[in-house]
């Protein structure tokens, strides 16, 4: 069994939403603050207390300033050597570090400043500190295998901030959330913050909405508003099935199909884009004969992948083929447990996947490759490797 740590964030993630959840799922809070007196820092305490959204009771973590001139001007080097200095974990410092990086990236990318000279503003100041290191010391508390969250809801409307008022999302969330699957509109708030996201963009293994694991634990974050919506980040704490074994019927995997059709481009220029599509991560590529509108005969280019390398599998097809517009659908695929062994033969070693079902063998494939290699280098067809090899694995 993996342990997991799912995010749901359906009304959006914050630095304090996020301590104040895994502290409600299970991080002892006086183990939070011993590790966090190790910043060695003073003006602030961390206040923990139960509280209520819409009927849902949960923890809020607020991090409570004593002189708010400790706030101000910090820059990435300043943070780096509060961190480097503590006497924290070395896991916990590079967490800490990578969260960091991630804000101060986003902010130099949106100002086109050097990410030295990056303002941090409220997310140099102590509250950020303390949410950013929690978070960290929370992670490596619950030591789960994998992060997992569900697409973020980001918000909607206007946010205030040292440049003025900005639209939701600010500029610095909307950099940090690239590549990372959102919703907008839930609320009329950030619902999101930039610590918030660059959490998730540093810890989370994956993003999705499928829930294919047993929940054991669920813990509730309050947040600092109270809208239609209830303000409160939920976690989850459980368990999945590493992978299947012999004696399992299948795996089910997340998985998403791109299509598009392509009538007017020249057939061979398919095993070029096919190339590059696997290169960049692929699951599958296939083709699809079809007639379309006025008896046009065309292809259907299919693509089978994971969510992270969508978007490169997307470039890929729009610059490299003719089509102007893609389909996207979420599907689960199930699949056959596999194990690849060697088989020795009298013409050299070729590999072999197994396929199994209910502990059973279902299927064998030598690899194509291995065979076409030893029937060149013996002088012999493929039939005579291939039968040689179905003849050792009776």
């Amino acid at each position: 069994m993996s342990k997991i740590l799912f995010y749901d964030c359906f009304a959006g993630i914050s630095g304090d939403m996020n301590l104040g959840a895994l502290i409600d799922l299970g991080v002892d809070s006086v183990y939070l603050k011993n590790e966090l007196a190790k910043l060695n820092i003073k003006g602030f305490h961390l206040a923990i207390t139960k509280d209520k959204r819409k009927g849902i009771s949960g923890t809020k973590a607020t991090v409570v300033i004593g002189n708010q001139d400790t706030e101000k001007h910090r820059h990435l080097k300043h943070v780096e050597e509060i961190i480097n200095k503590s006497t924290l974990s070395e896991n916990v410092k590079q967490l800490a570090l990578k969260i960091f990086n991630i804000i101060a990236d986003a902010e130099a990318s949106v100002h086109q400043i050097d990410v030295q000279k990056v303002h941090f503003h409220e997310v140099g100041a102590l509250d950020s500190i303390v949410d950013i290191v929690g978070a960290a010391i929370c992670l490596e508390y619950l030591k789960v295998d994998e992060v997992v969250s569900s697409p973020v809801q980001l918000g909607g409307g206007f946010v205030v901030c040292d440049h003025g008022k900005m639209p939701v999302p600010a500029p610095a969330t909307a950099e940090i959330v690239k590549n990372i699957p959102v919703k907008t509109g839930a609320v009329n708030h950030e619902a999101t913050t930039p610590t918030g996201a660059a959490i998730l963009k540093a810890t989370v293994n994956r993003f999705t909405e499928v829930i294919d694991f047993t929940i054991l634990k669920t813990g509730h974050g309050i947040g600092h508003r109270d809208s239609d919506l209830p303000n409160i980040l939920r976690v989850y704490l459980a368990e999945q099935k590493e992978n299947a074994n012999a004696n399992d019927e299948f795996i089910t995997e997340e998985a998403f199909m791109l299509e598009c059709n392509i009538d007017d481009m020249n057939p061979e220029w398919f095993d070029h884009v096919s190339a590059l599509l696997f290169d960049a991560g692929a699951s599958e590529v296939f083709l699809i004969p079809v007639i379309m509108k006025k008896s046009r005969s065309a292809n259907i280019l299919a693509v089978l992948s994971k969510q992270e390398v969508l978007s490169r599998l997307k470039e890929i097809i729009f610059t490299h083929t003719t089509t102007i517009g893609l389909r996207e659908t979420r599907i689960k695929k199930s699949i056959l447990h596999r194990e690849e062994d060697i088989v020795e033969t009298t013409f050299g070693k070729v590999r072999v996947k197994k396929s199994f079902f209910r502990g059973k063998i279902v299927n064998l494939k030598p690899e194509y490759e291995d065979l076409q290699q030893l029937a060149r280098k013996n002088d012999v067809t493929i039939q005579i490797i291939y039968n040689e090899v179905m003849n050792c694995t009776k």
